[in-house]
């Protein structure tokens, strides 16, 4: 059984400076909700009930997020505000939450480390704060299937083939066993299109059976002065040692990588589009926007 997850939330956020100089960018808003609540409700809906969010110096935003509201917030919604209340105060419910502060060496594998000894001897999902995929069923609830199917590790996965993803993306290459699951042999970063094992990109998550946390210590322990803890380094590593991961690509999936100004724009619009409340208003005001502009161009 899946219970646990660490949601890597440390970065500093510099694509979106000055904005994030104050507010972590795991806390920008789509919509009405920050990005980090959309992957805890998709992780509690996956089964979880302990999250760890590791964190930098300037993220206690995010600790405040998930606390109980204030007295004054719930005095201010109290009567004819109600169901807003709820709202707030359904959202330090959502889990149990603990909160580390990243020590250590930059890269990727680092908070996972960080949190390693709340882990325990049990698998886990480790993601990250300002990325996420939307899927129906959820992308976490897919991984947890797979999982508790065989037992393997899950890196949750989609197809990328343009030629600037695979300078952004971690690609895997192996077996397919089934339509849409690859046995892992290879896991290679932002390889260039020619250097690709496959067009199956590893993006924003990963389902971990405790035998990862051997492999990431023992890169950590070969590192040098200013290298990067590579998580991926670690996967393949365990993967050596015979510990086999299994690539998913996710059913039914969206992928939105809001910690890119473009793709954040990109995410805020499709999400609005959707929105019950104010979806058919966006849609008609996008409209008559474009009209407008193309007959000013």
């Amino acid at each position: 059984m899946v219970r646990k997850a660490v949601i890597a939330a440390a970065g500093l956020g510099t694509r979106f400076l000055p904005q994030t100089k104050a507010m972590p960018k795991e806390m920008l808003p789509i919509l009405d909700k920050p990005i980090i609540q959309y992957i805890v409700e998709e992780l509690v809906e996956a089964g979880i009930e302990d999250i760890v969010i590791v964190t930098g110096y300037h993220k206690r935003a995010i600790e405040d997020h998930f606390a109980e509201p204030s007295q004054e917030l719930v005095s201010a919604l109290e009567g004819s505000k109600e169901k807003m209340l709820k709202e707030v105060e359904n959202i330090a419910r959502l889990a149990n939450f603990a909160y580390m502060r990243q020590k250590g060496p930059d890269g990727n594998g680092t908070p996972l480390l960080n949190a390693a000894h709340l882990i325990g001897d049990e698998p886990f999902i480790y993601t990250f704060g300002d990325d996420f995929i939307r899927a129906t069923p959820g992308r976490f609830s897919q991984m947890v299937d797979l999982h508790e199917r065989t037992g393997l590790g899950v890196l949750s996965c989609i197809r990328a083939d343009r030629d600037d993803d695979y300078t952004r993306y971690g690609y895997i290459g192996g077996k397919e066993i089934e339509p849409g699951i690859v046995k892992i042999d290879s896991i290679v970063e932002k390889p260039g299109r020619a250097n690709a094992p496959s067009d199956l990109a590893s993006v924003s998550s990963y389902l971990f059976t405790p035998s990862i946390l051997g492999p990431l210590s023992e890169c950590a322990a070969e590192l040098g002065p200013g290298d990067q803890l590579s998580l991926q380094d670690a996967m393949q590593r365990s993967i050596d040692h015979g510990n086999f991961l299994l690539g998913y690509e996710v059913a039914n999936a969206r992928y939105f990588d809001t910690g890119d100004k473009f793709e954040y724009l990109k995410t805020i619009i499709d999400l609005g589009l959707e929105d019950e409340q104010h979806g058919s208003e966006l849609r008609e005001y996008l409209i008559q926007s474009l009209v407008a502009r193309d007959a000013l161009a």
